[in-house]
């Protein structure tokens, strides 16, 4: 599995591409649509992924959803991931974890030494505690892919969970 990162927006959100046996999906098409189209127009796109309803998460969804004739959906055809409900940013974060892979895309549910922000009105400082504690439970050999920023690790970002809170 190929992983690809585009960086769009003023918010610099990652837009990650992945590609498997000649087939793609977009994970989190924030905006700048049409520099997410061109970097994909090549691509056999089979889906979009969402994790959450941010508007620097799904800015440029409609554009690259009537572009490439694809709805947002929580299943892909050609690929094998879990959509783990990760709230606490959001009432609605997903996050998907590639379990053959070892890969989950959080959006901005944890981020290389911090989570994502609970202040907002859809936030939660309760909700985020819950997920912690349950993704605590995952294997630490496992890749993060933030919505904002750079890759990490979950073993690294669990030995910082006990001081968010």
């Amino acid at each position: 599995m190929e992983i690809e990162k585009i960086v769009v927006g003023d918010l610099l959100t990652n837009c990650y591409v992945i590609t498997k046996d000649n087939k793609s999906i977009i994970i989190d098409p924030g905006s700048e649509g049409n520099k997410i189209i061109q970097f994909c127009k090549d691509k056999n796109i089979s889906g979009i992924l969402v994790t959450h309803g941010h508007f620097d998460h799904v800015g440029a969804l409609k554009e690259v959803e009537d572009y490439f004739k694809v709805k947002t959906s929580n299943e892909v055809d050609g690929f094998s991931f879990d959509v783990i409900k990760t709230p606490g940013h959001t009432s609605d974060s997903v996050s998907f974890y590639f379990n053959k892979e070892k890969v989950l895309f959080c959006g901005d549910f944890i981020f290389k030494n911090s989570i994502g922000r609970m202040d907002l009105p859809t936030g939660s400082v309760d909700d985020m505690k819950k997920s912690l504690d349950y993704i605590s439970k995952f294997d630490d050999n496992i890749d993060v892919y933030p919505g904002h920023g750079m890759k990490t690790n979950l073993g690294e970002e669990k030995k910082n969970f006990k001081f968010y809170f």
